[in-house]
């Protein structure tokens, strides 16, 4: 049966297995030129000397979970040309699946043009991303402490829920926090209604006659607590955002310019 051959685009390529604990770079296809290195910092260094020593100027590897990252931001540091590719573009379909036949098969494709690489946003970005993911997370978890906060306050008979439109708006957090702090009296409770509460004190008051029992009170705080460290992060990432925008802001020629 007569082989298909493929013109060679990228002569002086490599191909890169990323993995939790090690990586495996094949600079060609010889079983002797696949070589598996670490994960620590000195290891990637020792990556791109390796692929320098063999005179590559061009990688692929896939974007496997975050460990291609530190990687990737090594090898551009080198000055390598990365291609970072999706996973599903590289599979080994034939034969049992090892590192060291996925780094030859990322070396192959590479080798013959077939590996295109993913979007990757610019470090100004990539940077907002993160502080914007991180406060995502937070906003989540506030949000989990809510439903908790108004699980208990349901155990608990105090029907906040009935009375106010947000259990977590002006009146109702100011009658959890009285209520964390140990005022259990409906009516002093119901002295907490906003002006702009439907509902009148002394309904306020019926929906606050509780069981009080202790530990449905302790979830109720340790919830109100975690909700209020949650407010501040997110506070902080907002913080950190607004700093991080105008700082990028003043430093544009664009802007100074105009």
């Amino acid at each position: 049966m007569a082989k298909l051959e493929m013109d060679i685009i990228n002569s002086h390529c490599a191909g890169i297995d990323i993995g939790s604990k090690s990586h495996y770079v094949a600079v060609g296809q010889a079983l002797e030129d696949v070589k598996e290195f670490g994960v620590y910092a000195d290891d990637l260094i020792q990556i791109c000397q390796h692929l320098k020593q063999h005179n590559i100027t061009s990688v692929a590897m896939e974007s496997t979970g975050n460990y291609w990252q530190n990687l990737y931001v090594e090898l551009t540091r080198f000055g390598f040309e990365v291609t970072l590719c999706n996973g599903k573009f590289t599979k080994n379909i034939k034969g049992k699946k090892t590192d060291v036949k996925d780094a030859r098969w990322i070396q192959k494709l590479h080798s013959i043009g077939l590996l295109s690489g993913s979007f990757l946003p610019d470090d100004t970005t990539e940077t907002l991303r993160t502080y914007c993911r991180q406060r995502t997370n937070w906003v989540q978890l506030s949000v989990e402490a809510t439903h908790k906060m108004q699980k208990y306050l349901k155990l608990l008979n105090f029907r906040l829920d009935v009375v106010v439109k947000d259990v977590c708006g002006l009146t109702g957090m100011a009658i959890i926090a009285d209520i964390c702090k140990g005022n259990l009296d409906p009516v002093k409770l119901s002295q907490h209604r906003n002006g702009n509460c439907k509902k009148s004190k002394e309904e306020i008051a019926k929906a606050l006659k509780g069981n009080n029992r202790k530990d449905y009170l302790f979830g109720l705080k340790q919830e109100y607590e975690s909700y209020l460290f949650f407010q501040q992060k997110i506070d902080d990432c907002d913080k950190q955002i607004n700093f991080f925008l105008h700082q990028q802001i003043n430093t544009d020629p664009v802007k100074k310019n105009s």
